[in-house]
């Protein structure tokens, strides 16, 4: 994959990093569309790409939040968008995802009007992911620790991984967090400091990075 490719959509008040990765023959995947649908419509259209799924990252709300919008957005348009999540993050999405955001929120701001601010019923994923699977070019690697169900999108052939919120430029994902797992992070990065050195690293949040130059920032 070229990497320039990939374009970055930073989005929400808690500026989240959305990815549209070009998939060939005028398709798309778009990664973790955090808030601003218009903002993603507007730039899948300007690039000429129609999107064929939406791939998490991890079930958190600022990483989803307009999902049901640019759902609907393509529905209307007979484009029928899959939603795939790893399965210990599944309940973030479909029945009773609003008392698990609500819940997530308030351990770390007290309280959840950032989740009653953009709330739409969010739908069921329409594939639940596991470690080794392959969806679209990338390899799932299953990456506890910030959330249980947290995944990096990993391509071996190009040389690139989209880690969540597991792995920032000069820094990691936080474990404080509920079903936050600080030993699991550990493990994670661990595994993710064993990918090539040359891995391109495009982060959840801030500037993109590689597996080389955080592995000897981490040590």
């Amino acid at each position: 994959m070229n990497t320039a490719q990939i374009e970055r959509i930073v989005v929400g008040a808690l500026a989240t990093n959305c990815y549209i990765v070009p998939l060939g023959a005028g398709a798309a995947a778009v990664v973790d569309p955090g808030d601003d649908a218009d903002a993603i419509v507007e730039r899948l259209e300007a690039l000429a790409l129609r999107p064929r799924c939406v791939l998490l990252t991890h079930g958190h709300f600022d990483h989803l939040a307009a999902l049901p919008p640019l759902v609907s957005h393509y529905a209307m348009r007979g484009v029928l968008l899959g939603v795939a999540i790893h399965g210990d993050d599944a309940g973030f999405l479909g029945k009773g995802a609003y008392e698990k955001h609500c819940a997530s929120f308030r351990a770390v701001a007290g309280d959840a009007s950032y989740v009653d601010g953009l709330w739409r019923e969010l739908p069921e994923p329409s594939r639940v992911l596991k470690d080794g699977d392959l969806v679209e070019r990338f390899t799932v690697v299953h990456l506890p620790g910030h959330s249980a169900g947290s995944v990096g999108f990993y391509d071996a052939a190009g040389g690139v991984l989209i880690s969540g919120d597991v792995l920032f430029n000069c820094g990691v994902g936080r474990s404080d967090l509920p079903e936050s797992d600080p030993a699991k992070l550990e493990a994670s990065l661990l595994r993710l400091f064993a990918l090539p050195p040359l891995t391109r690293v495009f982060p959840g949040h801030g500037e993109a990075t590689s597996i080389g130059r955080e592995a000897v920032y981490y040590s």
